[in-house]
Parts: C-alpha cells; structure tokens; sequence
C-alpha cells in the first residue's frame, strides 16, 4: 500500500493585519506570542510563522529586540520550525522589514513577491468599538500600496539566503507567480520551492474555487514538481479554501493572523483552536499531517540547530 501523504500545517499565530480590539484572543505580548506558537505546534502544526506587536498597544513591531524576547522561549520549548516576516505590516519600509530575519537567521523566511492595493477599511464595518486611535488610521487608510519591487524582492533574497534561509514565497496574484519564476530563471531562488497562495484579501485574488484552481494551474504550469503548494483564505474563507487545497495535494496554513473565527460568529480562542479544526479536516481526507521533521525533509530546510536564536 503507497504511503500517506503529509500535509504541512502552518500557523500564523499573530500577523500584522488585525488589530487587539477586534479579539481578545489576540497574541500581543511576547509571552502570548510565544504560548500561541508551542499551543499550535502541539495541536499538529509543524511550521509557525511569527511577527511581533508592542505589547502595550499591540502595533506590529519589526524590531529585533521584539522577537528576541519570544524566539528562545518557543525554541526551547518546542521542535517546530519557525518562519518569520519579511512582510512586517504594508507600512514599514523594506530595511525595517528585513531586519529580524536577516539578523536570526531562521529556516524560512516568509516573502511577498508584488506589490499590490492592500484594503484593510472593510474591517471598520464590522469593528466599530477599537480602543487605540492607531487601529482607526491603519484600518481606514485608503492609500495603502504594500510595496514589493524586483530591486526589494532581490535585496531580501541577497540578504536572508546565504543564511541559508529558506522562503516561504507568498503570492497575492497571478503576476506574483510570474515575478517568482523571473527569480527562479536566473538562480537566485532554489528548488523546492515553497509557494503560498493567498486568497481573500482585499487588492489581491479572491476566494472563488476557480481562484484557487487557477492559481495552482498557473504554478503547476511554471514550476512543474519543482514546489510545494500551501494556502491560506482570509477570515471566512479560512477552512473551505485550506479543505480544497489539502485534497487537491496542497499544504494548509491557519491561524490568528488570516482570520480570527472558528466557525460562523464565533471568535477563535486560541490558535491551536484553528489547528485542530483543520487537521481534523486533513485527517477526514484520509491523509496524515507531516511533523516539523517531515516539514523540513518536504522542504530541504536547514535545520533548527542551524538558526542564530
């Protein structure tokens, strides 16, 4: 009988795009950052991906000093692999971006790959009571370009890769496909590749099935067996996006970060919560979830013994 496939589960247990007064589930402090990212890992995630906040008004922070106070802490205490922004939030500049994965040197690295509108004022329909007057400019502002040019995609790469970081290549739209095989062609990215489908947000693809078929059509075309496909769907769109994916041979990313909900209503208590609920999806396929060794081995990762934290 052929072997089970492993899926690889990622969880983005923070992020940059929502904001503490929609949930009190919310990791902001370096100590709920940490117990988010172990609590995922151990619910089946085998890649956690992590950004930091201020722990007093919960504003992303890009700071090297923000992540070290949570990067030993989840490295002590767990075997996951550990994937940071590059991303940040749409609003800080490419040197502030880079900066904590260039100085920890971690095994992957996320990394958008074209810059894009990038909507985030449909979320004041919804939340109207946010407690600190940044949450209102950040989600109101209109004018939004999250930038990522070929010359800031390249310094990204220049920077992280003779680290020997891995990227996690996150691809908004079509074109980003095709930006990401402009790298490829000429050598400055490797196989296996680890592309990410983002579906959902506004300013980049949307939800439909025909999104994602189109999607993993367009990477299938370009790169052939030379990746690994994951996804993730913003807010609602979270598990029907991760189920169509799972079973069409893809990888799955969940957590705090794409959406804040387990289930219609219902505010997601903890990342490990999201978790569950998609591996029991994974496991209802009839497939197994990889573990963080698994993950590394699919990916040609370094290893965790070989990171600066």
């Amino acid at each position: 009988m052929a072997s089970q496939r492993k899926v690889i589960i990622t969880c983005a247990v923070t992020g940059a795009i929502h904001t503490p007064s929609m949930s009190p589930h919310l990791p902001v402090t370096p100590e709920e950052i940490a117990d988010a990212a172990i609590g995922a890992a151990e619910a089946g995630a085998a890649i956690i991906h992590l950004h930091a906040r201020d722990p007093e008004t919960g504003q992303p922070d890009q700071s090297p000093e923000a992540f070290a106070k949570f990067l030993p802490v989840i490295k002590q205490r767990s075997g996951c692999v550990v994937n940071l922004t590059t991303g940040g939030a749409p609003t800080m500049s490419i040197e502030e971006r880079v900066r904590p994965a260039a100085t920890f040197q971690p095994e992957v690295a996320s990394l958008n790959l074209g810059s894009m509108n990038f909507g985030l004022f449909g979320m004041l329909d919804r939340f109207k009571d946010l407690k600190h007057q940044w949450e209102r400019d950040y989600l109101g502002n209109k004018d939004i370009i999250f930038r990522n040019s070929f010359g800031q995609i390249e310094h990204i790469l220049t920077t992280c890769g003779p680290n020997g970081t891995k990227f996690e290549f996150e691809c908004y739209d079509t074109a980003h496909l095709y930006n990401l095989k402009y790298f490829f062609d000429r050598g400055l990215v490797k196989a296996p590749l680890f592309i990410q489908t983002v579906f959902g947000l506004q300013g980049g693809i949307g939800a439909h099935p025909d999104d994602v078929m189109h999607m993993k059509r367009t990477a299938d075309r370009l790169f052939g067996d030379q990746y690994r496909w994951s996804v993730l769907g913003a807010g609602r769109n979270q598990m029907n996006i991760a189920a169509m994916a799972a079973a069409m041979g893809g990888n799955v990313r969940v957590g705090l970060e794409d959406s804040l909900w387990d289930g219609p209503g219902k505010l997601a208590e903890t990342n490990a919560a999201q978790v569950r609920r998609v591996r029991s999806i994974i496991e209802g396929l009839g497939l197994a979830i990889a573990s963080p060794d698994e993950a590394r081995e699919m990916l040609a990762l370094k290893g965790g013994d070989k990171v600066a934290f």
